[in-house]
């Protein structure tokens, strides 16, 4: 099922999306996250509209044919703001869906904190509630685990602080996060679309701006409790974020897959997806 693409504006850029199902479906908001493209929910969407839901993706600032920002902001604070605003833009209701993997569960769990969510449900992948990772005393352990593992996945973030690093070696990042994270997927297709996506050194600076950003008071929305009813989804192999802390923050798992398990399981993402709304 190939997805209709056009254009929205906001005030600081214009958003590119793919959009799936009738217009008169459930409307579900889903966004993608780095490095990766809204055809990241090419394999999930279509078994969605299967159900009677309309899914929109739009490509996140900075990636094209989403333009980059004008304010040239990339804080929490602003990609939760687009979010909310696609909600109006494209005639959401308070049935709404927000669903996001990535820098797009951050953001999902960013809205999923604030009382005025205008979404009625929220879906977070591959990332959790950071709130939800604390240990009690019976996880404590687990979380020691955990915890050791972690740094081995990050490096990353702390290479995308370093200026022009990311953005001079952009490709060969990328291509070994994927086979990182998901080391059972052939990401060949996902990587050429994003080489589409993020086609020079402007692009790829702004795409590893969010990781820029979080070290400004733009993250303080995705540190807050998630208020909203929110569904955490995580894949049993995620070589990203480490399962163990998913599960101490109450994630469902998802066997046999990796980080980008909406591609790698998109129907057991779906079954999940579509039991919680139901």
């Amino acid at each position: 099922m190939l997805p209709r693409v056009h254009d929205l504006s906001l005030p600081t850029h214009d958003v590119g999306v793919l959009e799936w199902g009738p217009a008169d479906g459930r409307l579900v908001v889903a966004l993608h996250g780095f490095p990766d493209t809204a055809w990241t929910w090419r394999r999930v969407a279509p078994l969605l509209v299967e159900l009677g839901f309309r899914v929109v993706a739009p490509f996140l600032r900075g990636y094209a044919p989403s333009g980059i920002p004008a304010d040239g902001d990339y804080s929490v604070r602003a990609l939760a703001a687009d979010a909310v605003a696609l909600h109006e833009m494209l005639g959401g209701g308070p049935d709404t869906v927000l669903l996001g993997h990535d820098w797009g569960a951050i953001t999902t769990n960013a809205v999923a904190a604030d009382p005025g969510s205008p979404y009625g449900a929220h879906v977070s992948l591959a990332v959790p509630p950071l709130t939800a990772m604390n240990p009690s005393r019976a996880t404590l352990r687990p979380w020691l685990t955990a915890m050791a593992r972690q740094p081995f996945h990050s490096w990353y973030i702390a290479a995308n602080q370093v200026p022009g690093l990311s953005e001079r070696n952009f490709e060969r990042l990328t291509t070994r996060l994927w086979r990182s994270w998901s080391p059972a997927y052939d990401a060949s297709e996902d990587l050429a679309l994003l080489r589409s996506a993020v086609p020079d050194r402007e692009h790829a600076r702004a795409v590893v701006s969010y990781y820029r950003a979080m070290l400004g008071s733009g993250i303080k929305p995705a540190l807050a409790e998630p208020v909203q009813p929110l569904l955490v989804l995580h894949g049993d192999g995620d070589r990203c974020m480490e399962p163990g802390l998913a599960r101490i923050a109450g994630a469902t798992i998802i066997p046999g897959a990796g980080h980008f398990l909406q591609l790698e399981q998109p129907e057991a993402v779906a079954r999940e997806v579509s039991r919680f709304l139901a």
